[in-house]
């Protein structure tokens, strides 16, 4: 299988095993208590930069891999630096630039050999076992300016849909803050029949688009108003699925666990392909309709108002792992007046936003075809076709 894979690469490459000419080196720790903030050089943990300390592990630039928490992230450090013990640093031979290591680890997604524990980890042998492609360090720096180009001109057009997007979020928070008004408050919880959270077994690494297969949200399908469902990971055939979590239209989904700003992203589900399951960090509510709709429901767990008050009951150690608690969330009191107007309201507020919704679409699905674009980049850069 290798000899085949060997003759599609160009001349003067070879195929070669990660290990054989690089190593993943251990962080060491640096407890948060113990770092100087008015320190020179990062920090860095398993997702980027963590914090800053007056003294460095190892002489920049650099690449960091995740090795707990976010297993396979990779990272690139223009100077000195300290990786804590969640990490791995890498080490290269003189045949291999950094920066060519650094896309090519991206390109690999390390992710794929995380162990299943609770906490995610990357087993660096796993990752040695890799076969890449090595082409002449002058054909790998020639690769680097080729990616970084291509890069440059992605980035400054994912800036400019990032700026857009911003500007959509402060024109509804706008609307909804003008629309909703209080009246007839009464908690959540008396205006709900069910609330739950999913599961989340160990999914497969990629997300499945075909209606057939069962798979699993992931976090980021939820978002300010609107749900995205080809965001998700393939179950494994081998695991039964958890009907009792499929998503139905009409759900509401809250999200109750992760990152500061990705806690308490709040949607209705207008339309959803079969057999998607509900993730174990996402609740999952169902609203009594003699009370309320689920559409003003949505609209007014979004409005500025009821988001700040979600704010201050998120609750954990760090801005990097917030949970929002069930109890604290069912306590919120929000208007519920008549049907009737809940309807009306829905009704102007969907007027005034509608185009605005259409560009949010819109311009969510060109990020996630930026991503793609990304990926295309770097496949044809370590496939010899870029340069």
């Amino acid at each position: 299988m290798i000899e085949e894979v060997k003759s599609i690469l160009p001349e003067k490459w070879k195929w070669i095993k990660l290990g054989e000419i690089c190593s993943f080196e251990y962080g060491k720790p640096l407890k948060k208590e113990n770092r100087d903030v008015n320190g020179l050089f990062p920090v860095i943990g398993s997702n980027g930069v963590v914090g800053n300390h007056t003294e460095y592990l190892v002489n920049g630039p650099g690449v960091v891999i995740g090795r707990k928490g976010a297993a396979g992230e990779v990272t690139f450090i223009k100077q000195n630096f300290w990786p804590i013990d969640t990490t791995y640093y890498l080490k290269i031979d003189t045949e291999g630039s950094l920066l060519y290591f650094y896309h090519l680890l991206k390109s690999l997604r390390l992710n794929q050999f995380e162990r299943s524990t609770a906490i995610p980890g990357l087993n660096r042998n796993d990752a040695y076992d890799k076969f890449i492609p090595l082409p002449p360090i002058d054909i790998q720096q020639a690769i680097v300016s080729k990616i970084e180009e291509l890069f440059s001109e992605l980035d400054k057009g994912i800036e400019n849909l990032r700026i857009a997007q911003q500007q959509l979020k402060t024109y509804r928070q706008a609307v909804l803050n003008t629309s909703i008004v209080e009246e007839n408050a009464q908690t959540i919880e008396s205006i709900i029949e069910k609330l739950d959270q999913g599961w989340s077994p160990k999914c497969e690494n990629q997300s499945s688009t075909d209606t057939n297969e069962w798979a699993v949200i992931k976090t980021s399908a939820v978002q300010h108003g609107y749900f995205i469902d080809w965001e998700n990971k393939k179950l494994p055939n081998e695991l039964m699925p958890r009907q009792q979590h499929e998503i139905e239209a009409g759900d509401i989904l809250i999200t109750r666990a992760g990152p500061r700003v990705r806690v308490g992203v709040c949607c209705m589900v207008k339309k959803v392909r079969p057999k998607l399951i509900n993730c174990d960090k996402v609740y999952r509510i169902r609203v009594n309709r003699n009370k309320i709709i689920p559409e003003f429901f949505e609209l007014v767990l979004n409005s500025p108002r009821y988001q700040d008050k979600i704010e201050q009951m998120k609750t954990g150690i760090s801005d990097s792992g917030l949970n929002l608690t069930q109890k604290a969330f069912l306590k919120i009191e929000i208007p519920v007046p008549s049907i009737k107007k809940q309807q009306n309201l829905v009704l102007n507020i969907e007027n005034l936003l509608v185009v605005a919704d259409k560009m949010d679409e819109s311009i969510a699905q060109s990020l996630q075809q930026a991503e793609v674009l990304r990926q295309s980049i770097l496949k044809k850069a370590f496939e010899g076709k870029l340069v």
